[in-house]
């Protein structure tokens, strides 16, 4: 389409609705720029509305789908155990009833998302954007009567957040029937036998145990020796012993073309995420790559002028607060204020049984850094708050400099640790030694104690351990 025809302007424009990119048009609303957010919905290149992976069939979903398995996994050892007068020898899961409960969390979400775009004074429009150059975008939407409109935008600067999609495996296609994708697995109507999941990394576990609790027959197979292969065994040994509890089969060193689909109801591929690079013409703006990703600085610039980019697409960490950052940080200094993200901690968290949370260094990367560190743990035997919980399984740890005490890594694995992961982003960010975290009074009973109890045992005076 020509530029010459007649378009419409803005300051701002955002190709993409998920979590960077619906935060990075609201920060520029507020700043006073005009801004267009531009994203696919459902069937396109984003599987929902806004909220884009994350929360559509990503993040969100999925822990909703964990809290109504764990919800199921007590009443059936309840009804098992004859706990509070249940009597009946089985309890079976409903899934249809599971996903209706999974798929209105979501629904809730979208719709508060959608509020917070409007009200900031974002146009938002659902439908497929293609890049012209680096100032003009074609825009193609569809109408409440399925007729399709096109606009042409003409901008000062376009912010590219397209996120990721499943990693899919050449000789094991996706066909969203048999061989699914984490984005199926969220939002199945009959529950399955048997269930095979190719990967053991963080999303492939965390649907794997909740499955296994559901009721689902579940094997595992990984190439590498171990699950979790980005965390150290330390962390991950507790998880391996309770998929063992749960009766999922996992397979290390095992290749997935060993598989025979047809011996499961699904096979659930979870090997990666892959950036969303095609289908809106990034390829018109010949941008520096950095291998399969789009090249940012720490504060979003792409190799062109006036184009940013945020999230996924940049590379890893791929996760959504990571991606809310960058787009505050963009917003921000394209408006002229701000600071870059370099040196910021981005906390990670395994949503698996028991949880994992980690911020910082670990303690190999801490010693390939040629930090010699102190390592300390304190696990949660002689918790009172994870003995109330019924949990005694996991500990907190934290990594510090021997010299001055600087705090450099923090670690957690157990029942609900999850919860940890803003407090050990905000120690580190702050700068803390151990001796700040040593003078914090934790309430009592809480998780919480337990880091306490692993500064205190890095100092040398541990009390209750």
């Amino acid at each position: 389409m020509s530029t010459a025809e007649p378009y419409s302007t803005c300051e701002a424009l955002v190709i993409g609705g998920g979590p960077g990119g619906y935060v990075a048009a609201i920060r520029l609303a507020q700043h006073g720029l005009d801004t267009v957010l531009v994203d696919a919905g459902p069937g396109g290149s984003k599987p929902g509305a806004l909220g884009g992976t994350c929360l559509n069939v990503g993040c969100i979903p999925s822990k909703a789908l964990i809290h109504e398995a764990n919800d199921f996994a007590i009443v059936s050892a309840a009804v098992k155990g004859g706990r509070y007068g249940l009597t009946s020898s089985t309890a079976t899961a409903d899934m249809a009833d599971t996903t209706a409960t999974v798929r209105g969390v979501v629904q809730r979400l979208t719709g508060g998302v959608a509020s917070l775009v409007k009200r900031a004074g974002v146009r938002s429009i659902t439908g497929r954007a293609d890049i012209v150059d680096g100032k003009t975008v074609t825009i193609t939407a569809a109408g409440d009567d399925g007729a399709e409109s096109v606009e042409t935008v003409r901008t000062k600067h376009l912010l590219i957040a397209t996120g990721s999609r499943p990693t899919e495996l050449p000789f094991l296609p996706f066909d969203g029937e048999r061989v699914i994708s984490s984005t199926e697995a969220l939002f199945l109507d009959t529950l399955p036998s048997r269930l095979a999941i190719v990967g053991a990394g963080y999303i492939g576990l965390e649907l794997g145990t909740a499955f296994a609790k559901l009721g689902t027959g579940v094997t595992v197979v990984e190439l590498e020796g171990r699950i979790l292969p980005l965390y150290d065994e330390q962390l991950t040994k507790p998880v391996a012993a309770r998929l063992r509890d749960l009766g999922v089969d996992v397979r290390l060193g095992v290749s997935a073309d060993t598989l025979d689909p047809a011996e499961y109801d699904k096979v659930l591929v979870t090997v990666g995420r892959s950036p969303v690079t095609t289908g809106f013409g990034l390829e018109t703006l010949d941008l520096a790559m950095d291998g399969r990703y789009i090249a940012v600085d720490e504060e979003g610039r792409t190799s062109m002028n006036g184009v940013w980019a945020i999230g996924d697409v940049t590379g890893e960490p791929m996760l959504a607060h990571r991606a809310m950052a960058q787009g505050e940080v963009v917003a921000d200094r394209i408006a002229g204020i701000g600071e870059e993200l370099a040196g910021r901690v981005i906390p990670a968290v395994c949503y698996t049984d028991p949880e994992i949370v980690t911020a910082g260094l670990l303690p190999d990367q801490a010693t390939d850094a040629g930090i010699d560190a102190i390592v300390a743990t304190a696990n949660f035997m002689g918790n009172g708050r994870a003995l109330t919980l019924g949990r005694r399984d996991g500990f907190v740890r934290v990594v510090a400099r021997r010299d001055t005490h600087a705090v450099v890594g923090l670690q957690a694995v157990g029942a609900e640790v999850s919860e940890f992961a803003t407090t050990f982003a905000t120690a580190l960010e702050m700068g803390c030694v151990l001796e700040d975290l040593a003078t914090v009074v934790p309430a009592h009973p809480t998780l919480g104690e337990a880091l306490q109890e692993a500064v205190f045992t890095a100092l040398g005076h541990r009390l209750h351990s």
